[in-house]
C-alpha cells in the first residue's frame, strides 16, 4: 500500500490492524509523513525521497519475544539496502560510517506488532545529539520503491528464521552485521543513569551486554546507546 502523505505510517498500520483489514506481510509506504515519530516519542523528519514504511506481524504462540523483532528488522534493513559499510547499533539503528542512516520503531497492539522503518535515502537531518547521514551522501542512489520491495522480501526471510530457527540464529546474524565487539559505548538508561563501557555482544534474549571498566558485564534491555 502506498499513500502520498499521512501523519504516521505506524499509526495508520495500528489502526488498520484493529480492523482486521490487513494481513501479516503487508507494508504501508508514504512519500511524506507530517507526524512521523521515532523511539521514546521523538519526531522523525520526513521529507520526500526517503523511505517511510511500516509492516505488520501477527505474534503467534511459541514465537520468540516480540521486542526481538527489532533485531530481525535491523538485519532486514541492512540486507535490503545492500550498501557496503553499514552496521547495526543496539537496539535498532543502522549506521553508515558511525552516523545514523536508518531507524526502527516497534509498536504493539494485542497480537499485532507494527514495525516502522525510516531510511535516509536522499536526505538527512542535522541533529545536535547524534551524527546522521543518508545513502546519497555515501554515493548510493536508491528509490523508496526499490528499497521497500527489497525490505519486504528480506524481512519475510528473516521472520521465518526467527520463528523456526529461533532467537539464537537471529542474534548470530545480527552480531555479524553489528559494529565490532569492544566498541566504546555510552548507554542512557530509562532511570536517567548513564553507563560507559564497551560493546560485549548480545545475551541469549537479545539484551545488550555492556562490559564495564572493572570487567563486569551489565545487561541492558531498554535505553539509548551511543558510540563514543
Amino acid at each position: 500500500m502506498r499513500v502520498v502523505e499521512t501523519g504516521s505510517t505506524n499509526a495508520d498500520m495500528l489502526a488498520l490492524a484493529s480492523t482486521g483489514n490487513i494481513d501479516e506481510g503487508d507494508w504501508l509506504v508514504a512519500e511524506r509523513q507530517n507526524a512521523g515519530r521515532g523511539r521514546q516519542g521523538r519526531t522523525w523528519a520526513s521529507p520526500p525521497g526517503n523511505l517511510y514504511a511500516s509492516g505488520l506481524i501477527k505474534v503467534r504462540a511459541g514465537n520468540p519475544p516480540a521486542p526481538t523483532l527489532a533485531l530481525v528488522a535491523g538485519i532486514a534493513v541492512v540486507e535490503a539496502l545492500g550498501t557496503p559499510g553499514l552496521s547495526l547499533k543496539w537496539p535498532n539503528d543502522v549506521l553508515a560510517g558511525g552516523a545514523k542512516v536508518a531507524g526502527i520503531l516497534l509498536e504493539r497492539r494485542n497480537d499485532a506488532v507494527v514495525v516502522g522503518v525510516g531510511v535516509n535515502l536522499a536526505h538527512h537531518p542535522d541533529l545536535p545529539e547524534r551524527p546522521t547521514t543518508c545513502l546519497a551522501a555515501q554515493g548510493v542512489t536508491l528509490s523508496p520503491e526499490t528499497a521497500v520491495s527489497a525490505l519486504a522480501a528480506a524481512f519475510a526471510h528473516w521472520l521465518a528464521i526467527w520463528r523456526t530457527a529461533g532467537l539464537a540464529s537471529i542474534c548470530v546474524a545480527w552480531l555479524a552485521r553489528a559494529h565490532p565487539i569492544g566498541t566504546p559505548l555510552v548507554a542512557s538508561l530509562p532511570d536517567g543513569r548513564q553507563m560507559h563501557g564497551a560493546f560485549g555482544g548480545l545475551d541469549d534474549d537479545g539484551a545488550l551486554r555492556l562490559r564495564l571498566s572493572d570487567g563486569s558485564v551489565h545487561r541492558i534491555h531498554a535505553g539509548d546507546v551511543f558510540l563514543v
